[in-house]
């Protein structure tokens, strides 16, 4: 334990330092949270990674809502009807809903919104989700122009009906994640892209946006206007986007943050004591930890090639090595057992002899004559522990170098927008318990796809197994899809299933559990006595 004290004493004097400096304190936040990084953004039609979409869940709430247990319940919607066929929704909003400025919440609401997040010029990455809707598909495609022809009527202001493409199990999952909240018409079109600023932000969730200083904290404070406040106990939040694992476990054990909610914030060298601490939580999630092609960009446009670096990664390295939490070693992209018990086919497992082959078929024996690429990871110590050790492998079992390319989280993620790189690491948490939520994020025409594969055939297998209602020929047909993106045309190569990490003293915060989908809402959260 000597280095878990002489951690508390260093930042307790840099925080009495900085204290006397400024010469004023601000009040504390009722919980104290550390996010992984900077948000991209908080707009829930735009953003894409975790951290982000935290915040925007906070702010926005759709038809259904998130329980603590990753469990979706009714939301703005007190009630739905459902056809025989599964394929038509009703659902009644709960009377008297407003936007936290007190303008009234209508169905209509949710029809400029879901045409805003489908509109083929707003460019959304996870428009995708709403194709289960009736020709959503094709409106965000351009081939259909009249957005009164997508599947989606406000029968009154208090009436929404929704039509689908097929009988959807997971509809009702989908209708609790943020590409398919409201957001505010009258705001957006008054204030253009600054709508989402304090001051501006206008939203529907459990808390309001107060502040944003970039680089310091996000500040919510709850929304005395939504419709559950009655039951939302944390008056206050500061979300602090640290991304040092060894400065977020300082603040968390000086007493300067109550909550952790990231994998990747076990600092390695720590990672055996910690998990022997009774504020050290961990569980299964659908989470995978991936590398991804840019295949548009030589060599990685040779699948043979692929193939060859996905064969010279010995799993076992990393896992018993670097991460050491019990992640289960991946060979697919879907973890196993996901939805009704899916089991993705085996994948390219550690062979250096046939990697060596293959690589030598595509033109470089022995790795000779390969052209520099870069691995592009972002600034925390396990992901360069993890793609240090890529490295080695790449080098040691195929001959060949590979750059290490280290980027800021939101300078990261444009880079994957506009396949700026050769290699890069990836990371997927489902949004709900179902093999396509992995799958689906690399059809052709999916924003969150960024590999620059496009495959017809995968396209209509995953579009075949959207129209099956039988389970088990569901599953065959993700299978048969999983295969030709990991083995066949290799087109990521699956390192790991995540198990998710939390850090919170159980004696004193509650509202808290592990879940198969890694969500946690601020508003189940509660202190079982006064802090």
């Amino acid at each position: 334990m000597l280095a878990f004290r002489v951690i508390r004493l260093a930042l307790a004097a840099a925080l009495l330092f900085s204290l006397a400096a400024c010469g004023k304190t601000r009040p504390r936040a009722d919980l104290i949270f550390i996010n992984g990084a900077e948000p991209e953004s908080i707009d829930p039609h735009i953003v894409t990674d975790q951290v982000g979409m935290r915040v925007a869940s906070a702010l926005f709430e759709g038809l259904c809502r998130i329980d603590e247990a990753g469990k979706p319940q009714p939301g703005l919607a007190e009630r739905w009807d459902v056809t025989p066929d599964r394929k038509t929704y009703t659902f009644h909003l709960r009377p008297g809903t407003t936007w936290s400025d007190s303008t009234p919440l209508t169905t209509r609401d949710f029809l400029y919104s879901w045409q805003r997040i489908l509109s083929p010029d707003f460019g959304a990455d996870y428009a995708s989700q709403l194709y289960v809707i009736k020709n959503a598909s094709a409106f965000h495609e351009g081939k259909l122009k009249d957005f009164a022809q997508v599947g989606v009527a406000a029968l009154d202001d208090r009436t929404l009906r929704v039509e689908l493409e097929n009988p959807t199990p997971y509809f009702i999952d989908l209708c609790a994640i943020t590409p398919f909240s409201p957001v505010p018409r009258h705001i957006i079109e008054k204030h253009g892209t600054a709508w989402i600023k304090p001051g501006l932000l206008i939203g529907n969730g459990a808390y309001i946006l107060e502040d944003w200083l970039l680089d310091d904290r996000i500040s919510l404070r709850r929304n005395e206007r939504y419709w559950d406040t009655a039951n939302v106990p944390l008056q206050t939040i500061d979300v602090l986007p640290i991304s040092e694992p060894n400065t977020a476990i300082n603040y968390f054990l000086t007493g300067q943050a109550d909550l952790i909610m990231d994998k990747g914030m076990v600092p390695t060298s720590l990672t055996a004591k910690l998990k022997q601490q009774p504020y050290f939580h961990t569980g299964p999630f659908l989470g995978s930890f991936f590398t991804r092609f840019n295949v548009t960009r030589a060599p990685f446009d040779n699948p043979k090639i692929r193939l060859a670096f996905s064969l010279a990664i010995d799993r076992n390295r990393i896992t018993e090595k670097i991460t050491q939490l019990g992640e289960r070693n991946a060979f697919s992209l879907t973890p196993p057992g996901a939805g009704q018990n899916y089991q993705p086919p085996p994948g390219p497992e550690f062979n250096p002899e046939r990697a060596r082959q293959l690589l030598a078929e595509a033109g470089y024996p022995g790795g000779k004559g390969f052209p520099r690429v870069e691995h592009l990871y972002f600034p925390k110590p396990i992901e360069r522990s993890i793609a240090v050790e890529l490295q080695a492998m790449w080098q040691e079992h195929l001959g060949v170098s590979v750059d290490l390319a280290k980027q800021e989280w939101k300078i990261y993620l444009d880079s994957m927008k506009e396949k700026n790189y050769h290699l890069c690491r990836s990371s997927w948490v489902g949004d709900y318990n179902d093999p396509g939520t992995f799958l689906e994020m690399f059809l052709s025409t999916n924003g969150n796809n960024r590999t620059g594969w496009a495959s017809p055939q995968y396209d209509e297998l995953l579009a075949a197994a959207a129209r099956e209602p039988d389970q088990t020929l569901r599953n065959t047909l993700f299978q048969q899809a999983e295969k030709l993106l990991v083995t066949d045309d290799c087109v990521i190569i699956p390192i790991y299933h995540y198990v998710g990490v939390q850090f919170y003293h159980a004696d004193r915060l509650t509202g808290i559990q592990p879940n198969m989908i890694d969500d946690h809402p601020f508003r189940c959260m509660r202190w079982k006595k006064s802090k």
